[in-house]
């Protein structure tokens, strides 16, 4: 391994676990409802399922992010996907043995949601650090980073439709299992020794007090900076419909007018290719644009006309184009948020403001899922999905209406920060 390997090698080492840990995901993602589903035959425990798989997340992004600095962002990935592993791995074992019931399959799907949380945060608030130490540009190491993402998510997507199909949602599941152990892995590996992905040092002793007050630090900064502010907003909306889609909605439509999981694991593969193919164009010819009018483009593709071609239609060809475009309408957004993020957060807010921000982006998910669930049950496939779609084409015109957009192309948070009152100089007053 020569020099420029060696200073590469931390930034690969994450963007291979991420990728590992971002196929596993997907087969859970997909295996998990599909599983219910053909247990229980039943749209509303699906729903439900999903409340218990998100309400943790947002629970362990609320309070997580000083927990995060103190243990370390390499410590909390190798547990956070050890305790994955071992929460969806139970699923299929407890299953054979006929030990699952209903109340512990939704137990073990919500500890996999409190674990996962810390690991995915850990990774993020990395990458400024080892961008650095690859001696990459961090608009670079962004969009990587989300498009290997995107590619795993691609890659699980059809290997969960095929292993489904074959082999059945229980060995889809213990697949997932494997991919966080082998995570876990890369992680200890390769950040052995990297700068950030240790303890924060000097941080006070811990107290109830304390952590509250790094809590309300990392909201507060949130709170003030406009632009951010309206990020959460915007995505706290449509993550919490992408949830019923994923969960729900698009699951109930390949069982009763697709064909079934290849069919499911097929369209969902395409809106993964799609989401790969955007970041990598984004990646390479996006500085061309000015991020607003990408982004504005992008999110009103990538989401209500899924859900119009779902509900207007049983063509797995017309769902698998539109898909396909909105894959790369979404490939774009992640790299511009996260760019946008990493240039108006310091450093040692990192951990906090990007907990703040996920509990925020993640506070709907919860009840995304339960209440297309409930949808579904009430009023019907189609009257579910179009009802959804519209709520998500309201939420997507943001970007055009909200003036705190207009910040998104600027340089820096001069224009964006709100100011505390106090004289005293603020965190945002040291971002260059």
């Amino acid at each position: 391994m020569n020099a420029g390997q060696i200073w590469r090698w931390p930034l690969t080492a994450v963007l291979t676990a991420n990728a590992i840990s971002a196929t596993g995901r997907t087969l859970s993602m997909i295996g998990i409802p599909w599983f219910v589903l053909q247990t229980t035959g039943s749209a509303g425990r699906a729903g439900v399922v999903a409340f218990c798989a998100t309400l943790p997340v947002v629970l362990a992004a609320l309070i997580g992010g000083p927990v995060i600095d103190r243990i370390g962002r390499r410590r909390v990935s190798i547990a956070s996907d050890l305790l994955c592993a071992l929460s969806v791995g139970a699923i299929p074992l407890l299953h054979r043995a006929d030990a699952l019931p209903f109340w512990s399959l939704c137990a073990l799907v919500a500890l996999h949601g409190l674990a996962h949380t810390p690991g995915d945060t850990a990774r993020y608030v990395l990458v400024p650090d080892l961008a650095e130490h690859a001696g990459t540009t961090l608009t670079r190491a962004a969009s990587l980073f989300d498009a290997v993402e995107r590619g795993a998510r691609m890659l699980g997507a059809a290997l969960a439709g095929l292993v489904i199909a074959l082999l059945g949602a229980e060995a889809a599941l213990l697949l997932d299992a494997l991919t966080f152990l082998l995570s876990a892995l890369l992680i200890g590996a390769g950040l052995r020794g990297v700068r950030g992905a240790g303890p924060v040092k000097n941080l006070p002793r811990v107290s109830p007090r304390g952590y509250v007050s790094e809590l309300r630090e990392g909201y507060a900064y949130l709170a003030r900076t406009r632009l951010l502010a309206a990020v959460v907003a915007m995505v706290m909306v449509m993550n919490g419909i992408d949830q019923g889609w994923n969960a729900v909605l698009l699951p109930v439509h390949a069982e009763q007018n697709l064909g079934g999981a290849a069919e499911l694991g097929l369209v969902a593969a395409v809106f993964g290719a799609g989401g790969l193919l955007g970041a990598l164009l984004y990646g390479a010819v996006g500085h061309r644009f000015t991020r607003r009018a990408v982004l504005t483009v992008a999110v009103l593709l990538c989401g209500a006309p899924r859900f119009a071609v779902a509900g207007l239609t049983d063509s797995v060809t017309a769902l698998a184009v539109v898909l396909g475009t909105a894959g790369v309408a979404g490939g774009m957004i992640n790299p511009i948020l996260t760019t946008v993020t990493y240039e108006r957060v310091p450093a040692e807010l990192r951990s906090r403001v990007a907990g703040a921000m996920t509990a925020g982006c993640e506070l709907t998910m919860p009840l995304g899922g339960l209440t297309a669930g409930l949808l579904v049950e009430n009023a019907g496939l189609s009257p579910a999905l179009l009802l959804l779609g519209g709520l998500y084409l309201l939420a997507t015109l943001s970007p055009l209406l909200r003036p705190a957009w207009r910040d998104l192309d600027t340089a820096g948070p001069a224009n964006d920060v709100r100011r505390p009152e106090s004289s005293t100089p603020s965190n945002d007053d040291r971002i260059g």
